[in-house]
């Protein structure tokens, strides 16, 4: 990519632009020019692989394999992928649950970059504690640093009541505490940390004690899955950013009085789905999200 053209512009050229959104921190990541430690990565949630549902999503044994193809056609190579829960559909047979993470493993197991982090969703975890899950991916919460950033994985779903827990909480707490206030940390998360939507079981138990442990440090941005489409809200200085799924979409919170899927629209199939993109400008500790859908439209 030559000076005159940013990341953004390449990837809209490309055929791969989604809508753009710039978080509400500091600045927004440009590529041309840009420093040696910025870097992108691309977000991955909501899967639901053994999920059978025709009038939902009539290929869903199709669409995990497509959103594979279309990472891999990425036409800038991400740093990292990581998936953000609800690998696999819920299913009270341990057997089959086991069946089903196999399944995933071997799918994305495609995917041409190899560097992938996973986290549990509460269908893959909280019916056995994350047993299973933690057989076949290790473990359910830890941290890494990459180019700059601190990344945190949080596990708010092995706990069947949707808390984070006091052990772990204590975990997160000297984790940061090795961190200065100004450092760009990044949480990875499966539900929401703030009550978006308690009675839909879109919250965190224990999220807002999460959420004050972090308070303190000034460059902060949580991306998490489980209400299945695109979101956006800030928590005092910190931004929280939810992923689309890969199977069926959510309605929006509170536009109905229960929770509810989104029917496929033969229409306009893979509506509502998709993956996306983040760029980190790490100087200014900020991001840039691009969705990008399942398969070119």
């Amino acid at each position: 990519m030559g000076e005159s053209i940013d990341r953004r512009e390449f990837l809209q050229l490309a055929g791969l632009g989604g809508a753009v959104f710039a978080s509400g921190l500091a600045g927004c990541a440009s590529m041309a020019g840009a420093k040696q430690d910025d870097f992108y990565f691309v977000q991955l949630s909501d899967t639901h692989w053994g999920f059978k549902g025709p009038a939902l999503n009539p290929d869903a044994d199709g669409t995990l394999h497509k959103a594979v193809a279309a990472v891999n056609a990425l036409a800038v190579e991400p740093d990292f992928i990581v998936f953000t829960g609800d690998l696999t559909h819920t299913t009270d047979d341990p057997k089959e649950r086991r069946r089903r993470l196999a399944e995933f493993r071997d799918i994305v197991g495609a995917l041409r970059n190899r560097n992938v982090r996973f986290m549990p969703g509460e269908h893959d975890a909280s019916l056995d504690n994350g047993q299973a899950w933690k057989e076949l991916f290790g473990p359910s919460h830890y941290s890494f640093d990459h180019k700059g950033v601190h990344f945190i994985a949080i596990d708010n779903v092995s706990d069947a009541s949707a808390r984070i827990g006091e052990a772990q909480l204590a975990w997160i707490k000297a984790d940061l505490a090795k961190k200065d206030k100004d450092a760009p940390i990044v949480v990875l998360t499966h539900r929401p940390l703030f009550d978006l939507m308690p009675q839909w079981d879109w919250a965190t138990r224990d999220g807002a004690q999460a959420i004050e442990l972090l308070m303190p440090y000034r460059n902060v941005t949580v991306f998490y899955g489980h209400i299945h489409q695109e979101h956006h809200q800030m928590t005092g200085h910190i931004a929280h950013h939810s992923a689309k799924s890969l199977i069926f979409p959510l309605i929006a919170p509170g536009s109905k009085p229960k929770r509810e899927p989104v029917p496929w629209d033969p229409a306009q199939p893979y509506r509502g789905l998709g993956f996306r993109g983040v760029d980190a400008e790490v100087q200014k500790a900020a991001f840039e999200i691009t969705e990008y859908p399942v398969i070119k439209a």
